[in-house]
């Protein structure tokens, strides 16, 4: 899904900023917090919950851009659902999240959001969302609850590397170097630049030897060059269909837009088309190929195909217009129309850049990492969040995994903290 939005959201004029505190640039922080998205404000709350003074530093004008603009159609907060159907969906980093996602799943994450005050539904599909639909409201309540903690937090700084064991930053007061005994880096990925995702922090820790996963887009929609018949499609949706791609299925809806196909349905399978697997649409996915052909073999008289299709496959304008698109010229024979109906080959031209994907793939990689997050090349520096070399679909698993290893890094860095203090 592309991002179209103005540098400042109205919904996040709505989250209010208070005025940030003074503060001593010379004071020795129990830890520093690097991110102002969900990973890092719980990161934040784990620590000051535990009695550390905490820092939160955010390069962006605001707090959680990225979690509001999530938001703005609903946000979408986990997915309600047995613990081994959830960690399936993070599929190779399952076995290493596990342990972060099972501390904190489902029921957790409703836990904690009505611990804030925030009146929750369930849907159909099992997607859990705030009955306000609205991320706002949360944030604001998150914020209140992490400054009654003693969080300080600091906006429009971004960080640039360390000095020593300094963190370093450009600030709009100029370069500022921070003392801290710990630091959590929940940077994100590499994914709508706008909001603060942008992946700049690579190259700082590349030039510090830390081994990194290439980025790559993860749930993106994908560019297609369409014939002139379908200008009348622009804007419709594609229901009732199901999306292949190797192993990768989903029974998702998808839309039609002018420069290509995007949606939930789609971004289920979009890893397996960046890795190469062909794209395929059943476009009838409750009725078996047989009873198909059988439709389409019923006697037509003088009607022309198209007619013939609509009258005995009911498939509608949109699943009618991406079967001529992409089947012309259609098989005249029943068993091969039903062929086609049944896997349809999608022909496109990749996905959309990675900035305008949801989240990325890759990152910092696990091996680069101990059991509580924290670099195993630097002690007292842990990560979190997208910027992990992990991917999951849409459909709540996203927020869920940053919740998950934003909670789980603070809490190994307040251990980290409580191993390093004086014994009495």
């Amino acid at each position: 899904m592309a991002v179209s939005c103005v540098d400042a959201p109205s919904e996040m004029a709505e989250v209010a900023i208070r005025k940030e505190d003074q503060m001593d640039h010379k004071q020795l922080w129990d830890a520093v917090v690097i991110g102002g998205g969900p990973a890092g404000l719980m990161a934040a709350g784990e620590l000051a919950a535990a009695g550390h003074t905490v820092l939160l530093v955010e390069a962006k004008p605001s707090l959680g851009r990225k979690f509001l603009m999530a938001g703005k159609s609903g946000l979408n907060l986990t997915k309600d659902e047995p613990l081994d159907q959830l960690l399936a969906q993070y599929g190779t980093a399952a076995p290493v999240l596990a342990p972060m996602v099972s501390a904190f799943d489902a029921g957790a994450i409703q836990d904690w959001a009505r611990g804030l005050g925030q009146a929750l539904f369930t849907g159909s599909t099992g997607r859990v969302f705030p009955k306000q639909m609205k991320a706002s409201p949360l944030l604001r309540a998150w914020l209140s609850r992490l400054e009654s903690q003693g969080v300080i937090w600091k906006t429009r700084w971004r960080w640039t590397g360390w000095q020593g064991a300094d963190l370093c930053f450009d600030t709009p007061e100029g370069a500022e170097q921070i003392r801290t005994r710990s630091a959590v880096l929940a940077l994100g990925g590499a994914s709508w630049a706008r909001l603060g995702s942008d992946g700049a922090w690579s190259e700082i820790l590349a030039g510090q030897g830390i081994a990194l996963a290439p980025f790559k887009p993860s749930n993106a929609g994908l560019m297609v060059d369409w014939s002139p018949h379908m200008r009348a499609q622009f804007g419709q949706p594609v229901k009732g269909v199901k999306w292949q791609a190797g192993r990768s299925a989903s029974r998702g809806e998808a839309v039609i837009s002018e420069r290509g196909l995007e949606g939930g349905g789609l971004y289920t399978v979009s890893a397996a088309v960046r890795e190469g697997a062909d794209l395929h649409l059943d476009l009838l996915p409750d009725l078996a190929e047989s009873e198909v052909a059988k439709r389409l073999a019923r006697p037509r008289g003088k009607a022309s195909l198209t007619n013939h299709l609509r009258r005995s496959l009911n498939l509608g304008a949109a699943r009618s217009a991406l079967l001529q698109e992409f089947g012309r010229p259609l098989p005249q024979d029943p068993g091969g129309l039903a062929a086609l109906v049944k896997a349809l080959p999608v022909t496109h031209a990749g996905l959309r850049p990675m900035d305008e994907a949801i989240s990325t793939a890759g990152g910092v990689t696990w091996q680069e990492l101990n059991a509580d997050l924290m670099l195993e090349k630097y002690p007292g520096r842990f990560c979190a969040g997208e910027m992990l070399d992990w991917e999951a679909p849409t459909g709540g698993y996203l927020l869920t995994a940053c919740l998950a290893t934003g909670r789980w890094a603070g809490q190994g860095a307040a251990r980290y903290l409580a191993a390093q203090s004086p014994k009495a």
